[in-house]
């Protein structure tokens, strides 16, 4: 088949569904690395870029790591254990409380997606807006049924995930009446741009008939534009204040400029998309009637 034929049937069957605002998350994580002023300065770096949310990460460290992960040797700025690593990173009931009150000072949302049942049930106490499951939880049936229960709206990574997990997942959430938004991601960290398949927005979309969205974990900032483009309701990305800072997740962040930049370009798709009627501008018929000086002769 000809190449200029193939381009022809894929817009035919996948037509582009572009949302009229696209939710986007900061992503500071872990990326805080244990510091309160840091935290508050990716929140701040999140305002100002035009982030709708920031969110954080939560884990009950002797439920989601095994006693011999967590005694393992690892070096680290708080000590020489995988245990001293994740403490040292692991905010608690002040630090949280301390984040829900600067970002209603500075006037932006927070959530955090849970890596455990006590997690999630800790995170009630802040009536936050939205849930997150992460990939690595998409595949556990009771703490779904947590999150589901509370009936906001979820955001759903689906990074590592088989269409037959994520089957199981959404069938969760509709018994619950829960609204989602899938997230296409890939869970690699820096993820390449080879991997990140973003075509598979669409299928997604079309399976379960759902709002879509896309988690990114590539170093740059045009695949994220891209989903955009190809209707992601919601684009979240890792941020930090520099990706040579201590931390797994920090390579596959932005920083400041990349951050403004994506914002940026994501808000102009609705502008430029238009509406999708043929009219002709004021300018243009101006335009039109210097240069089409033979219509004019007759």
């Amino acid at each position: 088949m000809r190449q200029d034929q193939t381009l022809f049937n894929y817009f035919q069957t996948t037509p582009l569904k572009i949302p009229d605002y696209v939710l986007i998350f900061g992503e500071i994580g872990i990326n805080h690395n244990g510091d309160m002023d840091v935290a508050k300065q990716l929140i701040d770096m999140a305002k100002h870029a035009g982030c709708d949310a920031v969110k954080f990460q939560k884990r009950t460290l002797d439920i989601v790591y095994t006693p011999e992960m967590l005694a393992a040797p690892r070096e680290s700025p708080w000590g020489t254990t995988q245990r001293a690593q994740k403490e040292g990173l692991e905010f608690g009931q002040k630090e949280y409380d301390e984040i829900n009150a600067y970002c209603k000072q500075v006037g932006i949302d927070w959530f955090a997606s849970a890596w455990d049942i006590p997690s999630q049930l800790f995170l009630r106490q802040y009536d936050l807006k939205y849930n997150k499951v992460a990939s690595a939880m998409t595949t556990h049936p009771q703490f779904l049924q947590t999150v589901a229960e509370e009936k906001k709206l979820t955001f759903i990574s689906t990074g590592m995930c088989t269409l037959a997990e994520i089957d199981t997942a959404v069938e969760i959430f509709k018994n619950y009446a829960c609204p989602i938004v899938l997230l296409h991601t890939v869970a690699e960290y820096p993820a390449p741009e080879e991997n990140l398949n973003l075509r598979c927005m669409h299928t997604l979309r079309e399976r379960y008939q759902v709002p879509v969205g896309y988690s990114g974990h590539e170093s740059s900032v045009s695949p994220s534009v891209m989903a955009a483009v190809m209707g992601a309701v919601v684009v979240e990305r890792h941020i930090t204040l520099d990706r040579a800072m201590y931390g797994s997740d920090q390579s596959a962040s932005l920083e400041l400029v990349g951050l403004e930049t994506m914002v940026q370009q994501i808000r102009k798709i609705p502008i430029v998309m238009g509406n999708g009627e043929k009219v002709t501008t004021k300018n243009e018929a101006g335009v039109a009637k210097k240069l089409r000086y033979w219509s004019a002769a007759g």
